[in-house]
């Protein structure tokens, strides 16, 4: 089933960010934290050892089927977090049709920052943002 969710990108305090989010809304998260470390190579980045804890991805349930995502973006990963930039529209649409459909209508004069392909996660994943400078992110676990 489609979802949107908001994506928060954080500098380095993501783990007490939804520590804190998790006692507001009284939620667990969905998944086990996902970290840096974690990443199976090829293509885990080479980080410096203060980074690798960092999370790469964390999920909390909040209002009304709303997820909370969530990640560290390390300067060692060429990030720069500022307003503008620590938050993402996030889209899980049902198929790959769609999500291509969606991804090419909103990056339209706009810049594509990712474009969509296959994730070591499993997911056909892109991100962008729109020519009125929203970023969005999507990502289909469909193989369809």
């Amino acid at each position: 089933m489609s979802k949107v969710s908001t994506y928060l990108n954080f500098p380095r305090d993501t783990e007490a960010a939804f520590n804190f989010y998790k006692s507001v809304f009284g939620t667990e998260f969905s998944e086990p934290i996902a970290r840096f470390k974690d990443m199976p190579p090829p293509g885990q980045p080479q980080l410096p050892d203060t980074d690798l804890n960092l999370i790469m991805h964390v999920s909390l349930p909040i209002l009304g089927g709303h997820e909370l995502m969530g990640t560290d973006a390390p300067e060692s990963m060429g990030f720069k977090v500022r307003t503008g930039n620590n938050m993402y529209i996030s889209l899980q649409p049902d198929t790959r049709a769609e999500t291509t459909r969606l991804f090419n209508a909103l990056a339209a004069g706009g810049k594509v920052e990712m474009p969509l392909q296959d994730m070591f996660w499993g997911a056909y994943y892109g991100s962008l943002t729109d020519k009125f400078g929203v970023p969005w992110m999507f990502n289909c676990d469909s193989k369809n």
